[in-house]
């Protein structure tokens, strides 16, 4: 297999948009997750924060890093996700514009990993040191990262507009604050149009000659699996609804829907889909697929269990690519007992 494959074969992304948080109205003894009273909540309310790393290609949850609500930092996790990756290959993390950071980036080197990674404009401006940007651009870029902001202590100082400084309140794990250390960074910048007057900005370090424009919008489109996912985690599993109302318990029943849907994943990847001669291409139900994957699990010993692959193959839906939606923001009330996994 060659390298360019193997650099294919695994595209795990670390979410956010893709991070989520989990409301529930708990103690105000916990300063770290309580919300006081405010226009949206009377009595006030506890957040956790979650960052999860999801298996694009196999369909899993990888990792899960859960911070206080008040304490969150989804930098510090998507980095600590970064350097506890080990399931082998070559991935490529894949992240929305709330990960555009030095300090991820220099983990994913350290780590030798690749990634794409969406950022602002105003960022990329920043990044590369202009007051414009163009409609197009596919550029590598050096930069020089300090501490410091004195030119006299710079080691390069014929390369002045490759330097960019970080202040001591900016985290960066590979210059000390106050240190005249340099760190080194080779990136690359492409820009791209997907509607009329709308462009993506995307910062990777996948090489050009393997990885042209077309390739990384097709691998950043794939981040959208991230989204359903969520979508038959929080609704279907129901991890928007919680039995308890302790942290470490809400913490516990995450992992267990983690769990599940792995399980759920594991299970239709062995499941057989026949197509037929027509429109579409079909493929396994994934919501109807985790209810028949609980109710294999609750079955008690003295009862026969059913063929659990038949009953998954025999709930599809058609494969319509291309569709997109408005998301739609709505308030939602708290779900019955009877609706929930136990």
């Amino acid at each position: 297999m060659s390298d360019k494959q193997k650099r294919r074969r695994s595209a795990v992304p670390s979410q956010q948009y893709n991070a989520r948080q989990v409301e529930r109205r708990f103690s105000p003894d916990d300063p770290d997750t309580f919300h006081p009273p405010n226009g949206k909540s009377t009595q006030g309310f506890n957040m956790i924060h979650t960052i999860s790393l999801y298996d694009l290609l196999n369909k899993r949850y990888l990792d899960c890093v859960v911070q206080p609500g008040r304490k969150k930092n989804e930098f510090r996790a998507v980095c600590d996700l970064i350097d506890k990756y080990s399931y082998g290959d070559i991935p490529i993390f894949i992240a929305d514009r709330g990960f555009s950071s030095y300090n991820v980036f220099a983990h994913a080197v350290e780590k030798s990993i690749f990634f794409i990674i969406r950022a602002k404009d105003l960022n990329v401006k920043r990044f590369l040191n202009v007051g414009t940007l163009p409609d197009h651009l596919d550029t590598g870029v050096e930069i020089i990262l300090t501490r410091t902001q004195s030119k006299n202590k710079r080691q390069h100082p014929e390369m002045a507009e490759q330097y960019r400084y970080i202040c001591s309140e900016v985290s960066f794990d590979y210059i000390a604050p106050g240190s005249t250390d340099e760190y080194q960074l080779s990136l690359r910048v492409v820009r791209f149009k997907i509607a009329d007057g709308i462009y993506e900005n995307i910062i990777t370090n996948l090489p050009a000659d393997e990885f042209p424009e077309n390739e990384i919008k097709r691998l950043y489109y794939l981040r959208w699996d991230i989204e359903t996912s969520f979508r038959d985690l929080k609704h279907t599993i129901g991890t928007t609804n919680f039995h308890s109302k302790k942290i470490g318990y809400i913490e516990q029943e995450i992992w267990a829907r983690l769990v599940l849907f792995n399980f759920c994943a594991i299970i239709t990847t062995h499941v057989i889909i026949v197509q037929k001669n027509t429109k579409h291409v079909y493929q396994v139900n994934f919501a109807i697929a985790i209810k028949i994957c609980h109710h294999f699990i609750r079955l008690r010993d003295d009862k026969p269990p059913p063929d659990v692959e038949s009953l998954i193959s025999s709930f599809t839906l058609p494969i319509r690519p291309g569709r997109i939606y408005a998301r739609r923001h709505r308030f939602q009330l708290p779900a019955s007992f009877c609706y929930r996994f136990s």
